[in-house]
C-alpha cells in the first residue's frame, strides 16, 4: 500500500509541475453553449420565425428537426429557446419550455416514464411507477390547464423514445391540445435518423411534422473555424501546432460532419499532450486521439444499441467471420431469424432489418451500396467498417447481451 501511495504521488506531483496547455478545457465541451451559433443563421431564424407566435399566446407549430450527430440541432434548439424564453419572461408573457433527453433511460423509455418526468419539470411529484397511464396524462393535463400559456415540448433524440416506447405516444402528445381548455402544447421533435419518420404511423407523422428541418453536416472549412474560435479560448497561447486544426477538421468532415466529434479529438489530443509533459499539443496527439476515440465510440454505440439492432449486428459479424466477400441484406435476415429464435425474440420483417442495417451505414459501423437486381428488386451489398482490433470485444459484448 505505501509503495502503491509513493507511485501515486510521484504521478500527481510529475502532472503538477508540467506547464499546462488548457487555459479553459470547458470550451471544448460539447454541453458549453457558446454566445453565438456558427454557421446555423439560417436554421436559428427559421426557428425563431414558426416559434415566435407563442408570444401572442398562440401555439406554434410543431417542429420535426433532422440531422446527422454533431450537426448543431440540439445546440441551436436550446440557444433560440433561450432567446424565446428570455423574450416571454421581460414581457411577461405564460410560456414554459420544457427539454426532455429521449436517450436518458428511467426517463423516456416508457410512455408513464416521460410524462412523471414532465410533470417533475413543472415542479410537481408523482411516483417512479404505479399509476395507470391514464391517470399520469390526467396529473399533467391538470397542471398545465391551471392558465393560459403555451407550452413547447422539446423532445430531443425522438427516434430513441419512439424505439423504447413505441409512436403512440407521440399521437397521444400531439392530441393533447383537443382536451387542453386554456393552455396548449407544441412540439420540436430532433432526431439522428435521417429515416426515422418513414415509419411512423402516418397518423403520427402528419401531425407532428407541421414543420420540417433538415440540417445539413458541417464542411472542412466550417469545421476549422469552429474550432479555431473554440481552441483560441481554450488552449494557452501557441501551444497548437500548425496543421493541427485543420487536421482535425478533415478528419472530423470524413465523419458526416460531425463538430462534436471534431471538439472531442481537440480537447483528447490536448490531454494526451499533457500527460506525457509536452509544452505543444502535436499532430502526433491528434493521431493518438483519433485512433482512442473510435474505438471507444464503436464499443459505446454497440453496447446502447436496443436488442434488434444486436442481433442484426451480430448476424453481420458471424457471417463476416465465414468469408471475406461482400455479403447481401437477404442473407443477413436469415441469419438474423435463426438467433432470433435461439433467444425467443420475436423477429422484426425484412424491411425493418434493412432499416436497421441503413442505421449501421450512417453510424459508420458498416459500408453499404444498394444496388439493382433487375425484376428481382433490390438489395443492399454490406461491409464492416469495425476495425479489426475491435471486432473481438465488440462480438463478446454482443454476446453477454443475447446470451448466445
Amino acid at each position: 500500500m505505501e509503495k502503491n501511495s509513493k507511485q501515486l504521488s510521484h504521478v500527481f506531483e510529475k502532472y503538477m509541475k508540467n506547464k499546462p496547455v488548457f487555459h479553459q478545457k470547458q470550451f471544448l465541451q460539447s454541453n458549453y453553449m457558446p454566445d453565438t451559433i456558427e454557421h446555423r443563421d439560417k436554421e436559428i431564424n427559421t426557428i425563431a420565425e414558426i416559434s415566435a407566435s407563442a408570444l401572442r399566446n398562440e401555439k406554434p407549430s410543431n417542429i420535426f428537426i433532422y440531422g446527422k450527430t454533431g450537426t448543431g440541432k440540439t445546440l441551436t434548439i436550446q440557444y433560440t429557446m433561450n432567446q424565446l424564453n428570455e423574450t416571454s419572461q421581460a414581457h411577461n408573457i405564460p410560456l414554459k419550455i420544457l427539454y426532455i433527453n429521449c436517450k436518458l433511460k428511467k426517463i423516456a423509455d416508457t410512455e408513464y416514464r416521460i410524462i412523471a418526468q414532465l410533470i417533475r419539470e413543472l415542479g410537481k411529484e408523482v411516483p417512479p411507477t404505479g399509476l395507470p397511464t391514464d391517470e399520469i396524462y390526467k396529473i399533467f393535463i391538470n397542471i398545465i390547464d391551471q392558465e393560459q400559456q403555451i407550452i413547447i415540448l422539446v423532445l430531443d433524440e425522438i427516434d430513441q423514445l419512439v424505439k423504447k416506447a413505441g409512436d403512440e405516444i407521440l399521437y397521444n402528445l400531439t392530441r393533447l391540445n383537443t382536451e387542453l381548455k386554456k393552455a396548449q402544447i407544441s412540439i420540436i421533435g430532433i432526431s439522428n435518423d435521417l429515416l426515422f419518420s418513414d415509419n411512423l404511423d402516418p397518423r403520427v407523422k402528419s401531425s407532428l411534422s407541421e414543420e420540417e428541418l433538415i440540417f445539413s453536416p458541417y464542411n472542412a472549412l466550417q469545421l476549422k473555424s469552429i474550432l479555431k474560435k473554440r481552441s483560441d479560448i481554450a488552449f494557452v497561447d501557441g501551444v497548437i501546432e500548425q496543421g493541427l486544426i485543420e487536421k482535425c477538421a478533415a478528419y472530423a468532415a470524413r465523419d458526416h460532419g460531425d463538430a462534436r466529434r471534431a471538439l472531442e479529438l481537440l480537447r483528447v489530443s490536448g490531454e494526451i499532450a499533457e500527460r506525457e509533459g509536452s509544452k505543444k499539443v502535436m499532430i502526433s496527439h491528434l493521431d493518438l486521439a483519433e485512433s482512442k476515440i473510435e474505438k471507444d465510440r464503436i464499443i459505446d454505440l454497440v453496447s446502447t444499441q436496443p436488442k434488434q439492432h444486436q442481433i442484426v449486428l451480430y448476424s453481420i459479424l458471424k457471417i463476416a467471420d465465414k468469408r471475406q466477400k461482400v455479403i447481401f441484406t437477404g442473407e443477413i435476415y436469415e441469419y438474423y431469424k435463426g438467433i432470433c429464435i435461439e433467444t425467443s425474440i420475436r423477429p422484426l420483417t425484412q424491411r425493418r432489418v434493412s432499416d436497421i442495417i441503413a442505421e449501421f451505414d450512417m453510424l459508420g459501423l458498416i459500408t453499404g451500396k444498394i444496388i439493382s437486381k433487375g425484376r428481382y428488386g433490390r438489395t443492399r451489398e454490406v461491409n464492416l467498417s469495425i476495425p479489426d482490433e475491435s471486432k473481438v470485444k465488440i462480438k463478446q459484448i454482443l454476446k453477454d447481451s443475447l446470451n448466445v
